[in-house]
Protein backbone atom coordinates (compact mmCIF):
# COMPACT_ATOMS: atom_id res chain seq x y z
CA UNK A 1 0.00 0.00 0.00
CA UNK A 2 1.32 3.12 -0.74
CA UNK A 3 2.64 5.49 1.83
CA UNK A 4 1.76 8.51 0.13
CA UNK A 5 -1.80 9.63 -0.53
CA UNK A 6 -3.60 10.26 -3.76
CA UNK A 7 -3.71 13.87 -3.85
CA UNK A 8 -0.20 14.25 -2.66
CA UNK A 9 1.30 12.08 -5.64
CA UNK A 10 -1.04 14.33 -7.84
CA UNK A 11 0.13 17.26 -6.46
CA UNK A 12 4.17 16.22 -7.18
CA UNK A 13 3.31 14.86 -10.80
CA UNK A 14 1.89 18.93 -11.05
CA UNK A 15 5.12 20.08 -9.94
CA UNK A 16 7.09 18.20 -11.99
CA UNK A 17 4.90 18.66 -14.86
CA UNK A 18 5.09 22.58 -14.52
CA UNK A 19 8.71 22.66 -14.89
CA UNK A 20 8.44 21.92 -18.34
CA UNK A 21 7.37 25.33 -18.92
CA UNK A 22 10.93 26.61 -17.33
CA UNK A 23 13.45 24.29 -19.38
CA UNK A 24 14.04 23.06 -22.99
CA UNK A 25 13.18 19.82 -24.14
CA UNK A 26 16.79 18.57 -23.44
CA UNK A 27 16.73 19.42 -19.89
CA UNK A 28 14.11 17.61 -19.19
CA UNK A 29 15.34 13.81 -18.32
CA UNK A 30 17.39 15.67 -15.93
CA UNK A 31 14.84 17.96 -14.52
CA UNK A 32 13.13 14.73 -13.71
CA UNK A 33 16.03 12.89 -12.22
CA UNK A 34 16.68 16.06 -9.90
CA UNK A 35 13.36 16.20 -8.96
CA UNK A 36 12.72 12.66 -8.06
CA UNK A 37 15.91 12.75 -6.14
CA UNK A 38 14.39 15.40 -3.79
CA UNK A 39 11.61 13.12 -3.09
CA UNK A 40 11.99 11.55 0.39
CA UNK A 41 8.77 11.13 1.03
CA UNK A 42 7.97 8.59 -2.00
CA UNK A 43 8.68 4.99 -1.48
CA UNK A 44 9.94 3.21 -4.72
CA UNK A 45 6.33 2.02 -6.15
CA UNK A 46 4.95 5.84 -5.70
CA UNK A 47 8.55 7.28 -7.57
CA UNK A 48 7.98 4.76 -10.52
CA UNK A 49 4.26 5.80 -10.63
CA UNK A 50 5.24 9.26 -10.44
CA UNK A 51 7.89 9.19 -12.79
CA UNK A 52 5.75 6.58 -15.15
CA UNK A 53 3.13 8.97 -15.37
CA UNK A 54 5.05 12.43 -15.91
CA UNK A 55 6.91 10.56 -18.84
CA UNK A 56 3.20 9.57 -19.98
CA UNK A 57 1.90 13.21 -19.70
CA UNK A 58 4.80 14.85 -21.27
CA UNK A 59 4.71 12.12 -24.11
CA UNK A 60 0.95 13.11 -24.63
CA UNK A 61 1.48 16.45 -24.43
CA UNK A 62 0.96 17.83 -27.82
CA UNK A 63 -2.65 15.83 -27.88
CA UNK A 64 -3.45 17.13 -24.62
CA UNK A 65 -2.63 20.93 -25.89
CA UNK A 66 -4.90 20.39 -28.66
CA UNK A 67 -7.81 19.11 -26.84
CA UNK A 68 -7.84 22.00 -24.28
CA UNK A 69 -6.99 24.89 -27.61
CA UNK A 70 -10.67 23.38 -29.35
CA UNK A 71 -12.65 23.87 -26.35
CA UNK A 72 -11.53 26.81 -24.65
CA UNK A 73 -13.06 29.13 -26.63
CA UNK A 74 -10.96 32.34 -25.79
CA UNK A 75 -8.79 30.98 -23.97
CA UNK A 76 -5.39 29.51 -25.58
CA UNK A 77 -3.05 27.23 -24.02
CA UNK A 78 -0.30 29.97 -24.71
CA UNK A 79 -2.22 32.50 -23.47
CA UNK A 80 -2.47 30.80 -19.86
CA UNK A 81 -1.09 31.02 -16.54
CA UNK A 82 1.25 28.44 -15.85
CA UNK A 83 0.08 27.00 -13.07
CA UNK A 84 -3.75 26.62 -14.39
CA UNK A 85 -2.19 25.21 -17.62
CA UNK A 86 -0.43 22.56 -15.95
CA UNK A 87 -3.24 21.82 -13.95
CA UNK A 88 -5.77 21.79 -16.75
CA UNK A 89 -3.00 19.45 -18.62
CA UNK A 90 -2.91 16.80 -16.00
CA UNK A 91 -6.71 16.55 -15.36
CA UNK A 92 -6.88 16.22 -18.97
CA UNK A 93 -4.77 13.51 -19.49
CA UNK A 94 -6.25 11.48 -16.22
CA UNK A 95 -9.82 12.11 -18.15
CA UNK A 96 -8.71 11.27 -21.44
CA UNK A 97 -6.02 8.25 -20.65
CA UNK A 98 -6.96 7.10 -17.23
CA UNK A 99 -9.77 4.78 -17.24
CA UNK A 100 -9.30 4.45 -13.29
CA UNK A 101 -9.90 8.32 -12.49
CA UNK A 102 -13.38 9.63 -12.12
CA UNK A 103 -13.67 12.85 -14.58
CA UNK A 104 -15.24 14.32 -11.36
CA UNK A 105 -12.64 13.46 -9.21
CA UNK A 106 -9.69 14.75 -11.72
CA UNK A 107 -11.81 17.49 -12.04
CA UNK A 108 -11.92 18.67 -7.89
CA UNK A 109 -8.82 17.89 -7.66
CA UNK A 110 -7.19 20.13 -10.19
CA UNK A 111 -9.60 22.59 -8.45
CA UNK A 112 -8.29 22.06 -4.75
CA UNK A 113 -4.70 22.09 -6.03
CA UNK A 114 -5.67 25.87 -7.98
CA UNK A 115 -6.96 27.10 -4.53
CA UNK A 116 -3.20 26.03 -3.47
CA UNK A 117 -1.13 27.19 -6.33
CA UNK A 118 -3.44 30.09 -8.15
CA UNK A 119 -4.41 32.97 -7.90
CA UNK A 120 -7.99 34.05 -6.74
CA UNK A 121 -10.49 33.31 -9.82
CA UNK A 122 -7.75 29.99 -10.99
CA UNK A 123 -9.97 27.86 -9.27
CA UNK A 124 -13.59 28.25 -11.07
CA UNK A 125 -11.28 28.80 -14.41
CA UNK A 126 -9.14 25.64 -13.87
CA UNK A 127 -13.23 24.16 -13.30
CA UNK A 128 -14.91 26.56 -15.98
CA UNK A 129 -12.35 25.05 -18.48
CA UNK A 130 -12.02 21.47 -17.88
CA UNK A 131 -16.25 21.66 -17.58
CA UNK A 132 -15.69 22.35 -20.94
CA UNK A 133 -13.82 19.70 -21.83
CA UNK A 134 -15.44 16.70 -20.00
Amino acid sequence: ESIMTRREIRELIFKMVFRVEFHNEEEIPEQLRLFMDELDTADDKDRAYIEHKVEDILAHLAEIDEIINSSATNWKTSRMAKVELTLIRVAVYEIKYEEDVPTGVAINEAVELAKVYGEDNSASFVNGVLARIA
